[in-house]
Order: C-alpha cells, then sequence, then structure tokens
C-alpha cells in the first residue's frame, strides 16, 4: 500500500496536503506534535475523501522521537511503503535578531532544518530499495529573500533550499525526486495575525493564497508526470517575488 506522510499535517498547508494525497489514492501518514483533536479531525476528512491513514504524534526536531515513533512504524510494516514524504512542520519565533533568545534560534531551526534530517533519513531508504520516491520540502519566501524580524526563520528556510539542491542530486539516478515549494503569504492558522488587508495590497494578485493552491502543487510533484522535476523551489507567491 502507498503511503504519503505529511509532517505538521493537522492544519493549515499540512492538513490540505493530507487531504490532496487523500484524493490521488495515498494511505495518508498525519503527523503532529501536540494538537491530537486537530489530527483526527483531518483524519476524518482524509477518510469522508475515500481514503485511510493514520495519525503520527512526534517532535520532528527530536531524533530520538522520529527514530522511536517514525522509525519504528517503517519496520513493522509488511505492507505499507511511503512513496511520498512532505517536509512541512515548521514554526515561526519572530523576533530581530538583536533581541532573539538563544533557543528561539534553536526551536525554529530545529523544527525546520533538523526535522527535514531525522524524518527524511528514515523514509529514503525504502525508497532507494524501491528506486521511487517523491520528496516535496515545504520553505518559504523568506528562505530566499531573506525577511526582517525572522532571521532564524529564513536561516531554516535557506539551508532546507540548499539541502533539497543537493539530495536531488544524490538520489536521482533511483527514481526519487527531491523538491522544494516556497510559499508566499497564505491564509493559515500562521499568518492569521497579520493584517492581510495591508500585506495583500504588496501582492500583485492583490490577495493571500490558499492552502489548496499549495497543495495542488505538491500533488503535481508527488505525480509520476514531474519525474524529470528535480532540484527546483517553486514559488506560490501572487507575483511577490521570483
Amino acid at each position: 500500500m502507498k503511503c504519503a506522510l505529511v509532517t505538521g499535517g493537522s492544519r493549515g498547508i499540512g492538513r490540505a496536503v493530507c487531504l490532496q494525497m487523500a484524493e490521488l489514492g495515498y494511505y495518508v501518514l498525519i503527523n503532529y506534535k501536540g494538537n491530537q483533536a486537530a489530527a483526527e479531525d483531518t483524519l476524518a476528512a482524509v477518510r469522508a475523501k475515500g481514503s485511510d491513514g493514520e495519525i503520527m504524534q512526534f517532535n520532528v526536531g527530536n531524533a530520538e522521537e522520529v527514530q522511536q515513533v517514525l522509525g519504528g512504524w517503517i519496520e513493522a510494516q509488511t505492507e505499507k511503503y511511503i512513496e511520498v514524504l512532505v517536509n512541512n512542520a515548521g514554526i515561526r519565533e519572530d523576533v530581530l535578531m538583536y533581541w532573539m533568545k538563544n533557543e528561539q534560534w534553536r526551536d525554529v531551526l530545529g523544527a525546520s532544518l533538523d526535522g527535514f534530517f531525522y524524518v527524511t533519513k528514515q523514509v529514503l531508504n525504502g525508497m532507494l530499495l524501491k528506486r521511487y520516491g517523491r520528496i516535496v520540502n515545504m520553505v518559504s519566501l523568506s528562505g530566499l529573500k531573506g525577511t526582517p524580524g525572522q532571521v532564524n526563520y529564513s536561516a531554516a528556510k535557506a539551508g532546507i533550499i540548499g539541502a533539497t539542491k543537493a539530495l536531488a542530486q544524490e538520489v536521482a539516478k533511483r527514481g526519487i525526486t527531491v523538491n522544494a515549494i516556497a510559499p508566499g503569504f497564505i491564509r493559515t492558522d500562521m499568518t492569521a495575525e497579520l493584517n492581510e488587508k495591508e500585506l495583500a495590497a504588496q501582492v500583485p494578485m492583490n490577495r493571500f493564497g490558499t492552502p489548496e493552491e499549495v497543495a495542488a502543487t505538491v500533488a503535481f510533484l508527488a505525480s509520476k508526470g514531474a519525474g524529470y522535476i528535480t532540484g527546483e523551489v517553486i514559488n506560490i507567491n501572487g507575483g511577490l517575488y521570483s
């Protein structure tokens, strides 16, 4: 049974990706860190699409948890295997660098950059053996152009962009593609505190994007039709930056 693992899959872009993967017929593994109710709600929505899945609780930035939960799941499977990995989990702790605390730096890099490494390493062996796989990393406009007040977040996402390009070259001969998606302003919980009206005026399309628009791009990159696209960063930002 082909599975799609979506980290940070309980809400926002992650939830939309889970539903998109369900529509494509994947068994969806919904990773979450703490909000079990949201994860269960997403699982119910996946089942409403006619697919199935399960929720999987672990902190992507904690190597031991990833090994125990995800590694344990992979080791126990005889019929299910992960064909698509979407590294979506991440957090923001915005503050000017002058006032940034050590833990604000570590927490943001841990959730994105460490999470990419720990989770991808667990999944990669199965893809190499199958000689097929799709890895999609959720980065950000901040990782491309840098955003003041987000030195930690920009550094984390820029790091994943570099890792995407390097890993893509390592595994291309095995039929595995590795790409990144860089959303701009997307209407989610993470952007709820922003002044949407004011910021949308800076976007050529004059609006925020939707999680579903991001998920549609994930679906394309996860398809067989995208088999010759790898090491790329696709911007979804309404023309704000390219």
